[in-house]
């Protein structure tokens, strides 16, 4: 299970604020893969990094009884000063996984080379995101966080991922973020909709896509 209790994230925007979760409080059911709508900008991504752990919120709470993975493919979290393997290494301890398991899965899927041994400030946007992806594939866990883009690189790197990610999913559950609602129906149970930092969820992925439908129109 995963619960926020009166959870609220502001930024600034402008001489003003933009507030994305408003004293939200919800369970998300242990086993229940859910996704994620709301316009662009309404928050998903944030809200999926808080989940995670990656970005504490400014109020409220989150628990977890369950092992949740950082949102597949976000490289924001690694540390540009460390090499690939430090990371990986790092990343490792954090989620109490057997460091030299993670990181030589790590090193063969990321296919980074020499540079697997270099500070990750070196590296392409690709580099950060394919070692993101490999991190987020090595260890396993009871939930996978998905954020909108979940493929890099060229179509055989592509394929390599989905067929790793298509193996943790057997044994896993989802909270995803994707803008399209063929994913969402595919690969979620319920689903919630996210707007004006309010949070509602529905018992099911059709009355969650008729809402957010209704949300786009207005």
């Amino acid at each position: 299970m995963i619960e926020l209790t009166n959870v609220s994230k502001a930024y600034r925007a402008g001489s003003g604020r933009r507030v994305v979760l408003d004293d939200v409080s919800v369970v998300f059911p242990t086993g229940v893969s859910v996704g994620i709508l709301g316009l662009n900008g309404a928050g998903k991504s944030t809200l999926l990094r808080i989940i995670g752990g990656v970005e504490p919120p400014d109020r409220g709470s989150v628990r977890r009884d369950v092992r949740i993975s950082w949102p597949i493919g976000f490289s924001g979290g690694l540390h540009t000063t460390m090499t690939g393997r430090e990371n990986v290494q790092f990343i490792a301890r954090i989620y109490g996984a057997p460091i030299r398991r993670v990181e030589r899965f790590a090193e063969d899927f990321a296919e980074l080379g020499v540079y697997f041994d270099m500070p990750v400030r070196t590296y392409s946007s690709g580099m950060r995101a394919r070692l993101a992806f490999a991190v987020s594939m090595a260890a396993e866990f009871d939930c996978y966080l998905v954020d909108e883009v979940m493929a890099v690189g060229d179509a055989r790197f592509n394929a390599k991922y989905r067929r790793a990610f298509k193996e943790r999913r057997e044994g896993a559950s989802v909270i995803m973020v994707s803008h399209n609602p063929q994913t969402i129906m595919q690969e979620c149970d319920i689903a919630v909709v996210l707007s004006r930092g309010k949070l509602t969820m529905y018992p099911s992925v059709d009355e969650a896509m008729s809402a957010y439908r209704e949300l786009m129109s207005t």
